[in-house]
C-alpha cells in the first residue's frame, strides 16, 4: 500500500554521488529534503542493500544533483542496478573532496554527512551543505506514477 500511495506523490529527481577508494558511485533518489537553513542541512534515504551504501557510509562528502527535464536517461541510468553509471554518455568531473559532480544539472551541492540514521531497511543521511551551484540550465525533472516527466504551465 505504501508504494501505491507514494506513486501518486510527485517528487523531484536527484542523483546522489560519492567517491570511495578511487571509484565513483551514485544513485537516483526522490527522497531529497531540505532539513534546516541554519545550519544548511539536507537529507536523503538510501537502502542498506544498495551497491552505493558502502561508499555513502564512508564518504567524507557527497554530491547532490537536481536533475533537469532533459535528463530522463541519466535518471534511469543511475536508477538501474548493475549499470556502469559513470561511463559515457554520462558527463562528470571530480569536485571538491573527490565528489563526482555531474554536468548539465539544474543545480548541485557538495555536502558533508553529519548523521546516518537507521530507518527500517534504509538509512536517512543528514548532510551539511559545504558548497554548490543553483544556476544550471532547464527545469526540474519529476517522478510520478512510475514515470519521469516535467512541470506543466
Amino acid at each position: 500500500m505504501l508504494r501505491s500511495v507514494f506513486r501518486r506523490h510527485a517528487a523531484g529527481v536527484a542523483v546522489i554521488t560519492a567517491g570511495h577508494r578511487g571509484e565513483a558511485y551514485g544513485f537516483t533518489a526522490t527522497s531529497l529534503t531540505s532539513v534546516s537553513a541554519d545550519p544548511a542541512l539536507v537529507s536523503f534515504g538510501i537502502s542498506e542493500r544498495s551497491s552505493c551504501w558502502p561508499a555513502v557510509a564512508r564518504a567524507e562528502y557527497v554530491g547532490v544533483h537536481i536533475l533537469g527535464e532533459h535528463q530522463t536517461e541519466l535518471a534511469a541510468t543511475f536508477a538501474r542496478s548493475g549499470a556502469d553509471r559513470f561511463a559515457p554518455p554520462t558527463a562528470w568531473r571530480e569536485g571538491p573532496g573527490g565528489v563526482p559532480l555531474l554536468d548539465d544539472v539544474v543545480a548541485w551541492l557538495v555536502c558533508r554527512p553529519v548523521a546516518r540514521v537507521p530507518a527500517g531497511d534504509h538509512r536517512i543521511v543528514v548532510a551539511e551543505v559545504a558548497g554548490g551551484d543553483p544556476a544550471g540550465p532547464g527545469r526540474p525533472l519529476l517522478y510520478h506514477q512510475g514515470r519521469y516527466g516535467g512541470l506543466r504551465d
